[in-house]
């Protein structure tokens, strides 16, 4: 028997890791990834901006969009009856992404060629936000994670803007975090090939500093 959302949702709740149906279970590179709540949601706390995946008509859409938590819980707003508000309200899933890179990872071999990242996919469902309080609340959320007490300084929303604008508060039922760090791997038959291997930093400030002694003159 299939077990309920509300019932999904209070175990996910008690839970330090995510329980995977087989549609969020990470089937490539598992050794990279975890289920643990505490991965998923630092990614999502420091990166506040994921990519929204959801069908629409028939038509698979990736919408990139400023997300924030508070709890067990996301939200994100919308312009009032979109598209988007529409969907959550009607009880469609969403997928979400994030990812993070870090280092471009430089092998002796283009197969081993990669990228040092983090990354997080969550499944949402959601409701929309409907009292005042709620609203500024959940804004207020946002603008104190971005700058402890800021939001003592600043004028909150007004009833026009809150009559414009969707706030909607998702519910994550499932989700998973990988990450890789760390060197190339090799062939044993291409350590001897005269060229460098290694990490640089994707950040163009930092490669220009010449980390990558590849590129030095």
């Amino acid at each position: 028997m299939e077990t309920s959302l509300e019932n999904l949702v209070e175990n996910n709740a008690e839970q330090i890791e995510f329980r995977p149906s087989e549609k969020g279970r990470v089937k490539r590179g598992r050794k990279l990834a975890s289920y643990n709540k505490a991965d998923i949601y630092q990614l999502i706390d420091e990166l506040k901006f994921g990519h929204m995946g959801f069908v629409s008509e028939g038509q698979a859409i990736v919408i990139p969009m400023t997300f924030w938590r508070a709890g067990e819980y996301l939200y994100f707003h919308t312009l009032n009856k979109s598209r988007l508000d529409k969907l959550i309200q009607s009880g469609a899933e969403i997928c979400i992404s994030f990812a993070e890179t870090s280092e471009w990872v430089l092998s002796k071999s283009a197969y081993h060629t990669s990228v040092n990242y983090r990354s997080a996919v969550v499944f949402c469902t959601g409701s929309r936000v409907e009292t005042k309080e709620d609203f500024n609340q959940a804004f207020k959320g946002i603008i104190e994670d971005i700058e402890p007490g800021r939001w003592s300084h600043i004028r909150p929303p007004s009833l026009k803007e809150r009559k414009a604008t969707a706030l909607l508060k998702l519910t994550i039922t499932e989700g998973s975090y990988k990450n890789r760090s760390g060197g190339p791997n090799e062939e044993v038959e291409d350590l001897d090939l005269p060229v460098w291997n290694g990490t640089v930093p994707i950040d163009r400030e930092r490669q220009q500093a010449g980390v990558c002694p590849f590129h030095r003159e």
